[in-house]
């Protein structure tokens, strides 16, 4: 199978040349089914705050995009309150970017530049993309106030935290049968599709 093979390739990358502030893991021993958790970057309202992903790779990967929403909370213009993502990489042609030779690791990165680079004039969030453009502080005080609440605590509780986050400092104990279960993955920037602002339209 074509996305067996390319899963294995592309997690066989992973560890040694992950993203930086990205990291990606398997949840429990199903390879389609990956947790992934982004540092949010400085000089953004989400610094220091740890955002949880899921990622679920469709059966025909490459040809689909995977499909990516946020766990944890986050107030973002592009990001609705179910976790799903204003984000053309993952949307196929012609609303979409998405095209084979993208891997997991283009598409997280895409997520972090996204986050850090809010497209207003996109939104899946009209009254937080009004906010942004025509009131920014407070917009800015509002998402340091969600990252502070659901990004920066209860981290100790979350059962699939990488050792390697908790060990930076960023994330708070964790059982040994809870590191076990986290089978650490990487991924490779070097296929990353610079273009995270193109169409795309509110769900249905």
């Amino acid at each position: 199978m074509q996305r067996a093979s390319r899963l294995k390739r592309e997690l066989s990358l992973l560890a040694t040349e992950p993203p930086p502030g990205i990291t990606c893991w398997q949840d429990a021993d199903r390879m389609d089914d990956l947790r992934a958790q982004i540092l949010g970057e400085t000089n953004t309202p989400y610094e220091k705050g740890v955002f949880k992903l899921e990622v679920n790779i469709p059966e025909r990967y490459p040809f689909e995009p995977p499909q990516v929403r946020f766990l944890t909370p986050i107030y973002h213009p592009n990001i609705d309150s179910a976790g799903r993502i204003c984000l053309d990489v993952l949307k196929l042609p012609p609303k979409g970017a998405w095209r084979p030779s993208l891997n997991i690791a283009a598409v997280l990165t895409s997520v972090q530049q996204l986050m850090s680079e809010p497209n207003p004039d996109d939104p899946l969030m009209a009254d937080i993309s009004s906010e942004f453009k025509y009131n920014k502080p407070v917009f800015l005080q509002n998402a340091r106030q969600w990252t502070e609440k659901h990004a920066r605590q209860r981290q100790e509780a979350d059962e699939g935290t990488p050792e390697d986050l908790r060990e930076a400092g960023h994330v708070e104990g964790r059982s040994a049968a809870q590191k076990r279960r986290a089978r650490q993955l990487g991924g490779t920037g070097k296929k990353f599709c610079p273009d995270v602002q193109g169409v795309c339209p509110g769900p249905s």
